[in-house]
């Protein structure tokens, strides 16, 4: 009898996952095995958040392996030596799992598959980082062209997805520990069956006018699917097809525009792949020398939501508070942190990374230099985004800014934006004192932007 592994990483899900249909079509039997080390559960950029939507993922699968006659073991410690553990236990005579992209993925499973036997199948992404270059070989450091090739190659149908195996045949009596405890996020339950549910509804109304809505901080019209691609509760090959065939129907500009979005992400898979020193470093390294100003108690205020702002408040508040901003948002705060404040964008990097239930390397390091304008396709350092006009645009009616901030709930909506051009008694009159109730603006944006555009053009110059 052949005996496999599954070993789960980022694709905790039964449908179209390639690894585990390799798995059961090798073997009589598969073992279902997610390894929980160091690294996941205290490590320095590991968010509580999002260890809690990961383990309650895993509870979510076991549960649907039970229902398949299977069940999920858990360890806990070092890869390599719990499936060597593993093999010598079971018996098993091969290790199935997803591939991963990431420069910390690539060399585990590189020292791994050195010694053991382990076969790498599919990816988070529907196409492998290498698969999409220029004609000179060389990979791309542009959206545009990327996208372009990306786009001519052969485009998944229904026809490809591979359906949830009716039955798992797993070893009786092996080994399972418990998994810690975690608290469910009432935001963003776990599991294959939430993203399959949030991916029906966003089919069935929001990508109609998603070109016109996914800017919006006061409108739902996002898919709130990022956790889920994530972790691989969705995977970007359903994802990919579920835009295309949307693009079919009636929501056509919105469909073609939520499927750039998609490209992005594996745009940004394909960046860390081939630069992985971007992760330390700016991918123009001219920026390098950027005199950062880097005062703490601005950093301290900006990650409380006390800047004086209220848009680039009322998001770091919803960050903190559900573990999730919207796109749109991440945006105005990393400019504010960067442009406004002069704080190195590593240091807002990082804090993503300590906070996001979505957090993942590779997106959040390309938008964070995309941002900051020291990245490969960045916005030009000279774009600085203004929180007030972007707060006009984008919550017309303060309605986002409210939810986040009740100290502003009463402040009139000619003020929402400003509160400190409020007259006296108008704060009088609302209960909400600037200075006292919410913060004077640190800084004074105008100001802000010349100091900015001094300190990278100095930059370039290598001053």
């Amino acid at each position: 009898m052949r005996i496999v592994i599954w070993w789960l990483r980022r694709d905790l899900r039964l449908s179209d996952n390639p690894a585990l249909h390799a798995a059961i079509q090798n073997a009589d039997r598969v073992i279902p095995c997610f390894i929980l080390d160091q690294s996941l559960l205290n490590g320095e950029k590991i968010a509580p958040k999002r260890r809690d939507f990961l383990l309650g993922g895993l509870a979510a699968l076991d549960a649907d392996l039970h229902r398949r006659g299977a069940y999920l073991v858990i360890r806990y410690g070092n890869p390599l030596i719990e499936l060597q553990q593993l093999l010598n236990e079971t018996g098993a005579q091969a290790i199935y799992a997803e591939a991963d992209f990431s420069p910390f993925a690539r060399s585990r499973d590189a020292k791994i598959a050195a010694v053991l036997p382990l076969k790498l199948v599919g990816g988070p992404t529907l196409r492998h980082p290498e698969e999409v270059r220029a004609v000179n070989g060389t990979p791309y450091t542009v959206f545009t062209p990327f996208k372009k090739a990306w786009l001519t190659r052969p485009l998944p149908t229904v026809g490809d997805l591979l359906p949830s195996p009716e039955r798992i045949s797993t070893p009786p009596n092996v080994q399972t520990l418990p998994l810690p405890s975690f608290k469910p996020l009432a935001e963003f339950p776990s599991g294959e069956a939430e993203a399959q549910r949030r991916l029906e509804r966003f089919l069935s109304g929001p990508i109609v006018h998603y070109a016109e809505h996914r800017d919006r901080l006061d409108i739902d019209g996002t898919s709130g699917l990022s956790p889920y691609l994530r972790f691989g509760m969705l995977s970007a090959r359903q994802a990919v097809v579920a835009a295309l065939e949307a693009g079919q129907e009636n929501g056509r500009k919105g469909a073609e525009t939520w499927l750039s979005e998609l490209i992005w992400r594996e745009f940004y898979v394909s960046i860390l792949y081939h630069f992985p020193h971007v992760l330390k470093y700016s991918f123009r390294r001219e920026y390098e020398g950027i005199a950062w100003l880097n005062k703490v108690e601005d950093f301290a205020a900006w990650k409380a939501g006390q800047t004086g702002y209220p848009v680039v408040d009322a998001a770091m508040r919803q960050l903190s508070t559900i573990g999730w901003m919207h796109n749109r948002a991440r945006m105005i705060v990393a400019s504010f942190l960067v442009k406004d404040l002069l704080i190195d964008w590593r240091w807002g990097e990082r804090w993503f990374m300590q906070h996001l239930v979505d957090g993942d390397p590779s997106a959040n390091n390309g938008g964070w230099q995309w941002t900051a304008g020291v990245g490969t396709d960045a916005a030009p350092y000279f774009r600085i985004f203004n929180p007030v006009l972007q707060s006009k645009k984008f919550d017309p009616q303060g309605k986002f800014i409210r939810h986040w901030l009740p100290e502003l709930q009463n402040v009139p909506d000619e003020y929402i934006h400003e509160p400190w051009k409020m007259p006296i008694a108008v704060q009088r009159h609302v209960g909400c004192h600037i200075g006292q109730d919410y913060p004077w603006p640190i800084v004074d944006h105008d100001m802000a932007r010349q100091r900015v555009l001094q300190a990278f053009s100095q930059a370039q110059q290598g001053r």
